[in-house]
């Protein structure tokens, strides 16, 4: 009997010990095995993506009926390029013989439909246009590349050329992305690790948090990748580069919460998996309370009208969900088999009478001194701090979301961008992009009458395939065979009893003035029911469904985490509080971000999903902070009473806090690095609003005021009536 029971404990001993090495083992293989998967799918990517703003368009918008129709009257889905040839004079004989054969030789180019038209001259004589289609299946970038440098090469002496056009601008947004797989995802992970260097002075545990977050974006990519190959999502290089970011920012802030734990319990125990234990224990709650609240708000994107919006949800969605899982499982599991030697060359040691017994509270540091000038000086340095956050909130007002024009919404030199501005200057500044009316056979004649009575429509014509050209000129008179006096006019391409009008502008396609055109023109068409599309219809739907977006979503996003506040919290005015300070944080964001861009880099104005993005990133991720703050200091209000558990709560949260805003910033700022215009601007917004709420809202204005109320920021929970 005595072996039976000194034998139990042994063989439980043994079996509890086998358990505690398993288990780490089959997650990190299982961790290895995802990030096998997901790893070879970083550059292909663009096989899943797509960039075309129409296919982002709400499918009952006017610009997408058009669009989808397009192909059948034309017979062909080729993306137009507008080529311009500008000579320094007058173009003689020769050199318009020459830029003919260019011309004539771009079909052997791969990737060009063979459907070319013939060269254009302008009133002027010293510029010729050609509309040379790029096939939809070819390589966007290459094509148009390889057509530039034929064309510069076949152009006569004294001629230069231009490749603009739909295809010359996404032919520019695709070399614009083409950083998102490599120097995006290198300056980010590089920028994590010098602060995970500076944190911890450490050799390993930077590489070992730096592993979490790349295999949580690895298993991340790997299902977006596939979700977006069968069709369930929608995938752009916006989208891919906000999820890489937002994974590795994601990531790293939840590992530095877990570590910080980690190092604490390492001083209270000797038992390494007791410390990995009881760190789990402490993070889980905050982890996934946080990632819940940023979840919680990246899906009420799903509530937009365009998908480019309701898209990024659920893919950054996923982003999160697999942060939190690595933070909460290879983290650990990696910590349990390094141990103290994680933290080499500076283990921390088994030091309890060092520790305060609850939750390892140390009355000295920066954020004790901190904690002891907020207790001299509550209510002098919240007002303070909000007078200083309202004035810079003020700059708001000065910023421009109503939209840019497609030229400019790739930052440095852009061939298209003087292509287009060569265009406007010898022909219609519409010339290439015309805007497109689909309307009934029996009314052909009255939207034409429409459109010629417009000051910013320049010609009209009528889809008509078997006119040499594609179309056929529309005028007051009617139908007339362009370019032929006396031929008999061609018949008009009808498609289940609508015909295709094209006007060509007076104005740039993507200017103001176009747009106001377009506007003008479904108003006056309304009763003719017709369908107004092309690119400057697109540019306008695209901005009026993201106006609507922003100001039925940001509501939303605010009711839904002051609700996930209340819960996690278990009070009212608390959460009111958070939410407020997190509120004027990122109107101060947007504030100096307006002075930057207008004063500073001079940007043309914004996109309106700007302030949109802006919000959903600043306060969901800003929340964060204030959660990680909140929840210690209703841990430690629980034993010590409201006012001393704001202090201690602030000394023990504030350098993993701050840790973790650091690198939130450092991530998103390594957006600018791709010469987007929209994610420049984001990347600033987003990393200037982290560090503010990091080292403003949460570091000051939240404990200080939280402090003067007192115990009342608990009402109506027990801890308001605990009079402590």
């Amino acid at each position: 009997m005595i072996k039976v029971t000194d034998s139990a404990p042994r063989v439980r001993v043994r079996r509890h010990s086998w358990v505690r090495v398993f288990v780490p083992a089959v997650l990190i293989i299982a961790w290895l095995v995802g990030a096998g998967l997901g790893g070879p799918l970083f550059g292909k990517v663009s096989e899943v993506s797509s960039n075309d703003q129409t296919s982002y368009l709400p499918s009952s918008a006017d610009a997408t009926e058009v669009q989808q129709l397009l192909g059948e009257f034309n017979d062909s889905d080729a993306i137009p390029s507008i080529v311009v040839f500008v000579g320094d004079g007058e173009l003689d004989e020769d050199q318009l013989a020459a830029i003919d054969a260019a011309i004539e030789a771009t079909p052997d180019i791969e990737g060009i439909a063979d459907e070319v038209s013939p060269a254009i001259p302008s009133e002027d004589g010293r510029a010729v246009q050609a509309f040379i289609p790029v096939s939809s299946d070819a390589d966007l970038g290459d094509t148009v590349s390889a057509l530039e440098e034929a064309l510069q090469d076949a152009a006569p002496p004294g001629v230069s050329v231009y490749v603009t056009g739909p295809a010359g601008f996404s032919a520019d947004l695709v070399a614009g992305f083409s950083g998102i797989d490599g120097l995006l995802l290198g300056v980010a992970l590089v920028a994590v690790f010098i602060i995970l260097l500076l944190v911890y002075r450490s050799a390993l545990l930077p590489i070992v948090v730096l592993s979490t977050s790349l295999f949580a974006l690895c298993v991340a990519l790997l299902v977006v990748w596939w979700m977006a190959k069968w069709e369930i999502l929608l995938l752009s290089g916006q989208t891919q580069g906000i999820l890489f970011i937002l994974v590795i920012g994601a990531a790293t802030d939840y590992s530095l919460l877990f570590v910080s734990r980690f190092r604490d319990e390492l001083r209270t125990t000797k038992d390494k998996g007791a410390a990995v234990m009881a760190a789990w224990k402490g993070s889980v709650e905050p982890i996934a309370a946080s990632g819940g609240t940023v979840i919680a708000g990246l899906l009420c994107l799903l509530l937009s009208d365009l998908k480019s919006n309701s898209t990024l949800g659920p893919v950054a969605s996923i982003g999160i969900v697999f942060a939190m899982l690595s933070a909460l499982t290879l983290l650990p599991a990696l910590l349990f088999v390094f141990g103290r030697a994680a933290f080499w060359p500076r283990r921390p040691k088994f030091e309890p009478e060092t520790v305060d017994s609850k939750n390892g509270f140390r009355a000295t540091g920066l954020w004790a001194r901190l904690a002891g000038a907020i207790k001299r000086r509550p209510r002098l340095i919240w007002i303070v701090t909000t007078l200083v956050l309202l004035a810079g909130a003020a700059g708001f007002t000065q910023l421009d979301a109503s939209g840019v024009p497609q030229s400019e919404l790739v930052l440095g030199s852009s061939q298209a961008r003087e292509g287009q501005t060569a265009l406007g200057e010898h022909f219609p500044g519409g010339s290439g992009s015309p805007v497109y009316v689909v309307v009934a056979e029996d009314s052909l004649q009255d939207a034409a009458d429409v459109l010629l009575a417009s000051d910013g429509v320049d010609s009209v014509a009528v889809t008509a395939t078997d006119s040499p050209s594609g179309t056929a000129s529309v005028t007051a008179d009617g139908i007339t065979a362009m370019g032929r006096p006396g031929t008999p006019a061609p018949e008009p391409t009808v498609v289940d009893g609508d015909v295709m009008l094209q006007g060509t502008l007076t104005d740039a396609a993507d200017s103001d003035a176009a747009a106001a055109t377009v506007r003008d023109l479904r108003v006056s068409l309304d009763d003719i029911d017709a369908r107004v599309g092309g690119v400057t219809a697109t540019a306008v739907d695209t901005n009026d469904a993201s106006i609507h977006d922003r100001n039925l979503i940001i509501p939303i996003i605010l009711a839904v985490i002051l609700v996930i506040l209340m819960l996690l919290l278990r009070a009212v005015l608390a959460p009111i509080l958070l939410i407020l300070t997190t509120v004027l944080s990122f109107g101060t964001a947007m504030g100096v971000s307006a002075l930057v861009f207008n004063g500073i880099f001079d940007f043309p104005g914004a996109d309106p999903a700007v302030p949109l993005y802006g919000f959903v990133f600043l306060v969901a991720l800003g929340i964060d902070y204030n959660i990680f703050l909140m929840t210690r200091v209703r841990e430690e209000t629980i034993t010590h009473g409201t006012r001393e558990g704001i202090l201690r709560g602030l000394s023990v949260t504030g350098g993993v806090i701050t840790s973790a805003g650091l690198v939130l910033a450092a991530t998103f700022a390594a957006l600018s690095v791709i010469p987007i215009l929209f994610l420049v601007q984001l990347a600033f917004i987003v990393a200037f609003g982290v560090l503010l709420d990091t080292f403003v809202v949460r570091s000051l204005l939240v404990p200080a005021l939280s402090y003067d109320i007192g115990r009342a920021i608990w009402w109506p929970s027990k801890l308001w009536r605990d009079k402590r």
